[in-house]
């Protein structure tokens, strides 16, 4: 029995070694223009992603918590850096050079997304969706003031 347990756990590590050997640290990934890294995770298999999630998950959880901070900080000094008058713009100008075909295929792509969101949504149990709003409302106390007033969720009126 307990070779046959060692077999499984060194081929388990084989299996993982050619991930492990392309698999780059946070900070690699992080050097990276935003369609590099979209590139560079778009070019892994499903698996992979998951594999590299795992391993940058690991890499942070071992971080002291002062290079958390200092990680978080970095986060949101990039996404407030960010002009997001002109990216609008930017999207804007984006869908206006589109042709009708692109366009439809542009609303294909999101109604899809939203549909295998929502699949995912009414798949969970209530448990679940109860831990996925927790997390979502820490998410949301991360952001400060910042959130979306005004917006009722989907199926909720606006009070």
């Amino acid at each position: 029995m307990r070779t046959i347990q060692k077999i499984l756990v060194v081929s388990g590590f084989c299996l993982l070694l050619p991930i492990a050997a392309t698999a780059q640290s946070v900070s690699d990934v992080q050097e990276l223009s935003p369609e590099g890294r979209r590139a560079y995770m778009e070019s892994m298999s499903e698996d992979e992603r998951t594999a590299m999630r795992e391993k940058w998950r690991t890499e942070f959880d071992n971080l002291s918590e002062e290079e958390k901070q200092a990680m978080r900080e970095q986060r949101a000094g990039n996404r407030e850096g960010r002009d997001r008058g002109r990216d609008r713009e930017a999207m804007r100008q984006r869908w206006d050079s589109m042709s009708e075909e692109e366009r439809a295929a542009a609303k294909d792509r999101r109604r899809g997304m939203e549909d295998k969101r929502r699949e995912k949504w009414d798949s969970m149990s209530e448990e679940e969706r109860a831990a996925a709003r927790e997390r979502r409302g820490e998410h949301k106390g991360q952001r400060g003031d910042k959130g979306h007033r005004g917006h009722a969720p989907r199926g909720k009126p606006a009070e």
